[in-house]
């Protein structure tokens, strides 16, 4: 297959780019102790004192990468979190380096990089252990690559394209849609020639060679993740409408950088200069349809946006040359990295995050149909799990010496469960089980139905399963997620029943 002539990449500014990754390693390197453990750190901490090739709600990559963190570095915030730090800031020269391959110069580097330092979503991805800043930086080195091979031509990029795609599977499925709609813009344009090419389809290839340990988990786990996947959708996330998830990209990538992304967005699709990646506008536009379609989550969509960062950079270069006109660009991306810094991390005590909340009047975009409070989710997530075991600890050094050697603690949900686990030991608690996601198929340890500490099941539900429930304790904490704040705390005996038959009935994926 004959290629055409290689276009030239832009000059190299990787000086700049990496001292622009070194501000964003720093930042989050202070503050990376921020309001507390989040939510989700507590149970990948619980999954990655699990190994294994799949777990119910997502797959292996992230729980992989964590073990090996705390195993070399121990289980501090500053520890779990450094991996999200460095992902970030990796993310920030990323960009800069698409850029280039799009043909930016100097300037166009910069302001990729510059924009992407300061993505709200981002930054908040990048403060705590999490599969979505991996997912920004895999997704960002898949455009990288395919932007390479579509400027040299010679199809050399493609089998690297397909062992980053497969890690990136490993890390979260939504992987399909971008991949499957640059396929689409690659057969909607000229590049429609790599479709006859070997390179691109081994590089598919290797991708699922990468995935199939984890299918093969799903098959012998009897497919939970489809299940969770349901339930998910029918009873816990948010569908937001067009119009929500449309304001909801202004909100999550900061409206300072929305000017860029949307002349990005053009460029790709529209403009002479940038013909030959148009595909990169068409993997957007498929998965942007993809995902609002489903109503899903609205950050589903974000990592899709470093290709349309980077090209509006590129193209405001051409288009606006003058150092006067990039730089006043810079400067209004880096005072919207500075804004963005201050409401996307933890770096204000509660009381006044909710101040300049209510002040700008940005919310953070919804995606579960749980109630919020005055703190952001995200942030409120960050709360309340030291308040909760302490009233477990109490319950449970209440209980009888002869209770306390055979007492389980039950928790309703993962992240309970992973508070239990964290913060337990040092008060002489036994590890937490529950029946939501992978804990159920962790099992119910040495439980032998006589008596539990339970928190958060509901009262009906306990009645139903045990012969004497009594309600103790309630958990209270002041900046928590409101459905954590008040939660009852139970003592309950005997087990009606066996814990075999009991186990099936308290699972819960969602």
């Amino acid at each position: 297959m004959a290629a055409p002539h290689v276009q030239p990449a832009g000059p190299s500014d990787d000086r700049a780019l990496l001292g622009l990754a070194g501000v964003k390693l720093g930042f989050h390197l202070l503050t990376a102790r921020g309001h507390g453990i989040f939510r989700d750190e507590l149970y990948y901490l619980a999954c990655a004192a699990h190994p294994d090739w799949g777990y119910v709600d997502h797959p292996p990559l992230s729980i992989w990468l964590l073990w090996l963190e705390t195993s070399l570095l121990g289980d501090s915030l500053p520890a779990i979190r450094l991996m999200s730090a460095l992902a970030g800031a990796a993310s920030v020269f990323v960009a800069g380096r698409i850029a280039r391959e799009l043909g930016g110069g100097r300037a166009a580097q910069r302001l990729a990089a510059l924009a992407t330092l300061g993505v709200p979503f981002l930054l908040t991805v990048s403060h705590f252990y999490s599969m979505n800043v991996l997912e920004w930086l895999l997704w960002s080195v898949l455009a990288l690559l395919a932007a390479r091979a579509l400027r040299r031509g010679d199809g050399s990029g493609w089998l690297a394209f397909g062992a980053v795609a497969g890690l990136a599977l490993l890390n979260k499925l939504q992987v399909v849609a971008w991949a499957g709609g640059l396929v689409l813009g690659l057969a909607a344009t000229r590049e429609r020639r790599w479709l006859a090419a070997p390179g691109l389809w081994l590089g598919g290839a290797l991708a699922a060679l990468l995935f199939l340990p984890h299918l093969v988990w799903q098959v012998r786990s009897g497919w939970p993740t489809l299940e969770f996947i349901a339930n998910a959708s029918a009873g816990k996330i948010h569908h937001a409408g067009p119009l929500e998830f449309a304001a909801g990209q202004i909100v999550l990538l900061g409206p300072w950088n929305a000017p860029l992304w949307l002349f990005g967005l053009l460029a790709l699709l529209f403009f002479p200069a940038f013909a030959r990646f148009r595909a990169l506008g068409l993997a957007w536009v498929a998965t942007c349809a993809v995902f609002a379609a489903q109503g899903a989550k609205v950050y589903y969509l974000a990592p899709a946006y470093p290709a349309l960062l980077a090209a509006g950079a590129a193209a405001l270069e051409r288009a606006a040359p003058r150092r006067a006109v990039l730089g006043a660009a810079g400067a209004v991306l880096a005072l919207g990295a500075a804004l963005g810094a201050l409401l996307a991390v933890p770096v204000l005590p509660p009381e006044q995050i909710v101040a300049w909340t209510r002040r700008i009047g940005i919310s953070e975009p919804r995606t579960e149909k749980r109630e919020h409070g005055e703190l952001p989710p995200t942030f409120a997530d960050m709360h309340g799990w030291q308040e909760l075991v302490d009233t477990v600890a109490g319950v449970w050094g209440a209980l009888p010496e002869a209770d306390r050697v055979r007492a389980a603690i039950l928790t309703s949900n993962y992240g309970e469960a992973g508070a239990v686990d964290y913060f337990g030991p040092a008060r002489g608690l036994p590890h937490a089980i529950s029946g939501h996601n992978n804990y159920w198929l962790w099992g119910p340890g040495d439980f032998d139905g006589s008596v539990a500490v339970v928190v958060g099941l509901p009262r009906e539900k306990l009645e139903e399963w045990f012969e004497q429930v009594e309600e103790v304790a309630a958990v209270r904490c002041r900046w928590c997620q409101p459905v954590q704040n008040g939660r009852p705390v139970y003592v309950v005996r005997r087990l009606r029943g066996s814990v075999e038959e009991l186990w099936p009935r308290v699972r819960r994926y969602s």
